[in-house]
């Protein structure tokens, strides 16, 4: 139904996976028709129930239920109450296919022998409730086993999760101070253990100053991705170049640019790069010569320094992390340039990056320029032992209103990583609230 005109006749073409994409995604070059199957269509949906059971919750059995009711998508429920339990339940309706079906391929929808085999009780799904290490944590992470098989899924790499672990493990008197500082954490734990390979493959001495400079850099590098930082400059140029010259040859630049919007791009950031017989090292289109991992790294290397020569100039000191990464709060109305300065926040020149505590999330292309279009939406500490004294931040503020001094009081903090008390007692809240009255006319 379209309102003041015609109807429109829309035809969907299903199977009994799921309706055809090809006409509909148009990064789908295969000619064979392709269905979208997805575990939500395929039982009754009981996600209201599922919140119900949840928002109504007395005791952690009842979170638990509620959890097993969720079948699709795919969440990580975390949970922690004043009597100090803890868990950690991954909900969906899991399922097993025949030994050798890869759910990342295309799947034979037509024979049916791709088909699932066996649909998990809920029990089998991966969880942790007051587990003996006295934590629960989710970076949507491969999840460990506990029904003798490796959940096959979408899952980031291992970044993240390394980093909490690291953090939390040798600690056990936390507050909310000491908790902020996590939560603000920009440090890859991953990162310098890939340069510590790039490192032990190239020719140190086949470089010029400025690259051997960059190369010093990075070998110094602890991981942090600070404002002030300049290595996250190198190495995220270093990682799309290196990501482009093995890839993109095979791939064509349209699949390549899909491939990086993919979390499979950065999972193999770390995998690949371990690898030294490898059929994507060799650049395809050099005909008479095999390129080597040696000679894609160095060459990635190489293109990165100067490419950064070219949009930063010359001096590597002044390659500063904050001024290719950035931060803007974007309104649909801020597209319009005389509008921009009323309605968008930012931008900032801002830390963290991808796959750190404080994650960011940005695309990674020839431009240089790493504009956040992803981050926490919020950041939230509650001491189940001083609830009334639970901290919180926005990125920008309460209010949706551009003129409300609310709209983006709290983006400076966000920014720097700070908090502010919440609200949690009556009195409190009505001591220090404005009250509006709205009433009918007389």
């Amino acid at each position: 139904k379209v309102k003041d005109a015609k109807d429109v006749t829309i035809n969907v073409k299903s199977t009994r996976h799921g309706p055809i994409m090809n006409d509909v995604v148009n990064a789908i070059s295969e000619t064979a028709p392709i269905a979208m199957s997805w575990v939500f269509t395929k039982f009754e949906n009981k996600m209201l129930d599922a919140l119900y059971t949840i928002s109504r919750a007395t005791q952690m059995s009842d979170v638990k239920k509620g959890a097993s009711m969720i079948y699709a998508p795919g969440l990580n429920v975390m949970y922690g109450d004043a009597k100090g339990n803890i868990a950690w339940w991954a909900t969906g309706k899991l399922y097993k296919n025949k030994p050798g079906v890869n759910r990342k391929f295309i799947l034979d929808g037509a024979s049916g022998e791709d088909d699932p085999i066996e649909y998990l009780n809920f029990s089998d799904n991966p969880m942790a409730e007051n587990p003996s290490w006295n934590y629960v944590y989710s970076a949507n992470n491969q999840p460990d086993t506990i029904a003798n098989i490796l959940y096959p899924g979408y899952y980031l790499p291992e970044d993240r999760a390394k980093r909490i672990v690291e953090l939390l493990e040798p600690k056990n008197n936390w507050n909310k101070q000491t908790m902020s500082a996590m939560i603000n954490d920009v440090t890859s734990s991953v990162s310098p253990t890939i340069i510590k390979k790039l490192t032990s493959v190239i020719d140190f001495n086949s470089f010029n100053k400025n690259e051997q400079r960059a190369i010093d850099i990075l070998q110094l590098w602890d991981g942090s991705n600070t404002i002030d930082a300049i290595a996250p400059t190198i190495y995220n140029k270093w990682t799309y170049l290196y990501l482009k010259n093995t890839f993109e040859d095979e791939l064509g630049s349209d699949l390549f640019k899909q491939f990086l919007s993919t979390h499979l791009s950065k999972r193999i950031i770390a995998s690949q790069i371990k690898k030294d017989s490898s059929i994507w090292w060799d650049d395809i289109t050099t005909k008479n010569n095999i390129e080597t991992r040696k000679d894609i790294l160095s060459k990635s290397l190489i293109e990165s320094v100067a490419s950064l020569e070219k949009q930063l100039g010359k001096n590597i000191t002044t390659w500063n992390w904050g001024k290719v990464h950035t931060l803007e709060h974007k309104h649909p109305l801020g597209t319009i340039a005389a509008l921009k300065n009323y309605f968008n926040v930012g931008p900032f020149p801002i830390n963290g990056a991808h796959e750190v505590i404080n994650n960011r999330g940005y695309d990674l292309n020839n431009s240089g320029l790493y504009k956040v279009n992803a981050g926490p939406s919020t950041r939230r500490i509650i001491d189940f032992s001083d609830i009334e004294n639970s901290i919180s931040i926005l990125p920008t503020g309460e209010s949706g209103n551009p003129f409300s001094k609310h709209y983006k009081d709290q983006a400076t903090m966000y920014n720097k990583g700070e908090f502010r008390k919440m609200k949690m007692n009556k009195d409190e809240i009505i001591r220090v609230s404005t009250k509006l009255m709205i009433e009918p006319k007389k």
